[in-house]
């Protein structure tokens, strides 16, 4: 039926076109839409409106930010000797919501991928390197993803950074709480041994 509503088949089809959105699920999220009020439908059009003129780049860090320099980069508590390198800004959020890190961020915006086309050149790794001229910055944390093109991404980085004479570590990886060792693949167990440290 919802098909040859074309205004609904339309709307499903938009929502399909978000990550991790299936066609059921976008269908839904089209129903969800026709449930609300013509006000709440005009709010939820503004925030994407506003989402997509209002968000920008940070000039620093390269972080999304709606303001001319992000709040971390202008929180002056923050630990400016360190930074923490990450893919993207989902990251950010996942680092900063377990409110340990203290010192500032630099987002990548994806990783070192040839079969995909993203060679070092399309990253954000000129504007990382201009930020290690400064002499305060004495540690970069390399915290991409465990994968082929995150380690890949890293070893990149620390050839780069570390002839400046900057400390390059890299995040430790190894077995999540709770979890087994006997269903622990080897690259898991390897990062885990390689991370270990005194107790």
């Amino acid at each position: 039926m919802a098909d040859f509503i074309e205004p609904l088949s339309k709307l499903a089809e938009q929502f399909g076109r978000l990550s991790g959105i299936g066609r059921k699920t976008a269908m839904r999220l089209a129903f969800s839409v026709l449930d609300m009020s013509n006000d709440e439908a005009a709010d939820f059009a503004q925030a994407i409106l506003d989402a997509k003129t209002k968000i920008h780049l940070c000039p620093v860090c390269q972080n999304l930010t709606d303001k001319d320099i992000c709040d971390i980069c202008t929180d002056n508590s923050r630990d400016r000797s360190i930074i923490c390198v990450v893919e993207d800004a989902k990251a950010v959020l996942a680092l900063e919501n377990v409110r340990e890190f203290n010192g500032l961020y630099h987002v990548l915006g994806g990783v070192i991928s040839p079969m995909n086309g993203v060679t070092p050149e399309k990253l954000r790794i000129k504007e990382l390197l201009a930020r290690c001229e400064d002499s305060s910055v004495k540690e970069i944390i390399i915290a991409t993803n465990p994968t082929v093109e995150g380690e890949a991404t890293a070893m990149y980085l620390s050839r780069l950074l570390k002839p400046i004479g900057i400390i390059v570590t890299r995040l430790a990886y190894g077995i999540p709480v709770g979890g087994d060792l006997e269903y622990a693949d080897a690259v898991t167990l390897y990062r885990a041994l390689e991370g270990r440290r005194d107790v």
